[in-house]
C-alpha cells in the first residue's frame, strides 16, 4: 500500500470524525436563524461531546451486554463506512474495494440494529416505544434504499460508488437522465427521513413523536456521548454521499496526493453548506405533520426510486 494512500485514508476517516459535529452545529445555528433566534455556537456539539465523555456512565440494573456494547459497534460501523465511500476523494482509497453501495447499506443497517437492541435491552418502556416506532418506519425506508442502490447499479453497471461518481461527473447525458434525476429525488427524501429533518421529531422529552432521542433515553455519560457522535457521523456520511455521488459529483481534485485530499475537504465543506441551506429551508417551511404521515412520505420516496428503475427499463441512459 502506498504511504500517501494510507495517509489519505486516515485523513478521510478523521474528516468524518472531526467535522461531523461541526455540520450538526451549523445546522442547529442555521435553524435558529430561521426562527429569529441567535442559537447555539456552531461548536456546541464539541462542547456537548466533551461534557458527555467526562460524565459518569450509569447503567440500568436490568440491562445486559448489548446495552454497553452497542454504541461501540455502531461507532465502528460508521468509521468503516467513512473509509470506503467517496468523501474527499473521487478515486478509490485502499479499503474502498471491500464494500460497495450494498455493503455500505448493510453497515448502516448494522449500526441501526444494535441501537434498537440496546434500547430494548435497557428495560425501559419509553426506549422500547422509540425503538418500535423506528422499526415500523424502517420497514418503509429499507426497501427504498435497496431500490435506490439497484437504480444506481443499472445506470453504471456496477454497485461501486466511485464508478458512479466518475460516470456522472464525466457524462452530462447520464446525469440528466430521468433515471438519475428520479433516484436523486428519492435519495433526498430518504435523507430527510434518515437524518431526522422531517418536521415530526422533537427534542422535547414530553413529545411522543420523539424517535432518535427515545431510543437512547436510558444511556448516559460516555455511552450517550458515543450515540450522539454516531448520529452526527451518520448525518455527515449520508449528506456526503448524496452530494458527491448523486447531486454534485464534480469539483473534487482527482490527483491522488495529500494536497488534493486537503483541497477536497474545503470543497466538501462548501457543498455541505449548500445542503444545510436546503435542509433548513425544508424543515422551516414544511408544516409539522402527524407521526403516521412519515409512512406516506417514505412511500413517495419508494415510488420515485421504483419509477427511476422503470424509466431505465423504458428509456435507458442516453
Amino acid at each position: 500500500m502506498d504511504p500517501t494512500e494510507q495517509i489519505v485514508n486516515v485523513v478521510q476517516a478523521a474528516t468524518v470524525l472531526l467535522l461531523s459535529p461541526l455540520l450538526a452545529g451549523i445546522l442547529a445555528r442555521a435553524k435558529a436563524w430561521t426562527e429569529s433566534r441567535t442559537g447555539p455556537s456552531i461548536f456546541q456539539p464539541y462542547f456537548d461531546l466533551a461534557k458527555y465523555l467526562r460524565k459518569e456512565t450509569l447503567v440500568p440494573s436490568v440491562s445486559g451486554v448489548v446495552f454497553r456494547v452497542a454504541p461501540f459497534v455502531a461507532f465502528g460501523s460508521y468509521l468503516l463506512i467513512s473509509v470506503v465511500v467517496p468523501i474527499i476523494t473521487p478515486y478509490p482509497i485502499p479499503f474502498a474495494s471491500t464494500v460497495d453501495f450494498l455493503g455500505g447499506g448493510l453497515l448502516f443497517g448494522l449500526a441501526g440494529t444494535v441501537t434498537l437492541l440496546a434500547a430494548i435491552d435497557s428495560g425501559s418502556n419509553y426506549s422500547a416505544l422509540g425503538a418500535s416506532r423506528t422499526v415500523s418506519f424502517a420497514a418503509f425506508a429499507e426497501p427504498t434504499l435497496i431500490v435506490v442502490f439497484f437504480a444506481v447499479a443499472v445506470i453504471t453497471g456496477t454497485n461501486n460508488p466511485y464508478v458512479t461518481n466518475n460516470l456522472l461527473a464525466s457524462s452530462l447525458s447520464a446525469y440528466l437522465s430521468p433515471t438519475h434525476l428520479l433516484v436523486t429525488a428519492a435519495f433526498f427524501l430518504l435523507l430527510l427521513a434518515e437524518t431526522g429533518k422531517l418536521p415530526v421529531e422533537s427534542a422535547g422529552l414530553m413529545e411522543f413523536g420523539m424517535l432518535e432521542d427515545g431510543r437512547i433515553f436510558e444511556h448516559s455519560g460516555r455511552l450517550l456521548g458515543l450515540f450522539r457522535w454516531n448520529g452526527w457521523m451518520k448525518q455527515f456520511l449520508l449528506c456526503s454521499v448524496f452530494l458527491n455521488v448523486f447531486l454534485i459529483p464534480w469539483g473534487m481534485f482527482s490527483a491522488p496526493t495529500l494536497g488534493g485530499a486537503l483541497g477536497n475537504i474545503a470543497i466538501l465543506l462548501a457543498k455541505l453548506l449548500l445542503v444545510v441551506v436546503v435542509l433548513v429551508v425544508v424543515e422551516a417551511t414544511v408544516a409539522k405533520v402527524r407521526l403516521f404521515k412519515i409512512r406516506d412520505f417514505l412511500a413517495l420516496s419508494f415510488s420515485l426510486a421504483l419509477l427511476s428503475v422503470f424509466a431505465f427499463a423504458v428509456l435507458g441512459v442516453p
